[in-house]
């Protein structure tokens, strides 16, 4: 299981990914959904999800969705530690949207249909959604009983306002993503646009869908 890496680290430097770069790994990853190719597409996971991830368990998730007739990228947004890809899916339903998150060297760390909300991506974006609008007792109160010890509402309050400054300025969220599931800790990636940068938070689970760290838990004083 992937750690999540200090905010302060996120903030030194946008992703060195450029956007030609994310754009030709996107049309990769969309080739490899569109011909159902689950062994092209576990390559391209970064390594943390494909210890994760089985083979199987990819070819099985491609094989439960419709076929896909076309596809294109539609936005790239670069931010502190990963890239944001926006694409869209045709299939006999019509357009379906689709999000990759991408990491430094243009690997898959996550990717959702964006019609799908699993209980823990609601979660971390109800999450994500208190921190954004100031409630911080209610953003705690999602926190398990050993982190709330950690993080009083003044901590996320002071952590939360500082990321937003250096950041741009808070402007929305976009989406929660599963980067991995099922196991005794569960990680979600919430993409927040900033004024200065699309970043995406590392909000980690256990077992029972409670939340067990954020990446500005500790390091983001």
């Amino acid at each position: 299981m992937m750690s999540p890496a200090p905010l302060v680290a996120q903030q030194a430097e946008i992703t060195p990914l450029s956007t030609a770069d994310a754009t030709k790994a996107a049309e990769q990853l969309l080739n490899a959904l569109q011909q159902r190719q689950g062994s092209a597409l576990h390559a391209r996971l970064s390594a943390a999800v494909q210890d994760s991830l089985s083979r199987e368990q990819v070819q099985e998730r491609l094989d439960q969705r419709p076929a896909i007739k076309s596809s294109r990228v539609v936005g790239i947004a670069s931010g502190y530690r990963t890239t944001t890809v926006d694409a869209v899916v045709q299939t006999a339903k019509g357009d379906e949207n689709l999000l990759f998150v991408l990491d430094d060297e243009g690997l898959l760390l996550a990717w959702k249909w964006v019609d799908e909300v699993l209980p823990i991506e609601r979660t971390a974006l109800d999450f994500a959604g208190d921190l954004a609008a100031g409630r911080w007792l209610t953003a705690r109160s999602k926190l398990s009983l050993e982190l709330q010890q950690e993080l009083s509402p003044a901590d996320l309050k002071r952590k939360w306002t500082k990321l937003s400054s250096v950041s741009g300025g808070y402007r929305k969220l976009k989406e929660a993503v599963v980067a991995s599931q099922g196991g005794d800790q569960q990680l979600v990636l919430v993409s927040v646009e900033f004024g200065d940068a699309t970043s995406n938070l590392f909000v980690i689970f256990d077992e029972r869908g409670q939340i067990i760290n954020v990446d500005i838990s500790r390091d983001f004083v």
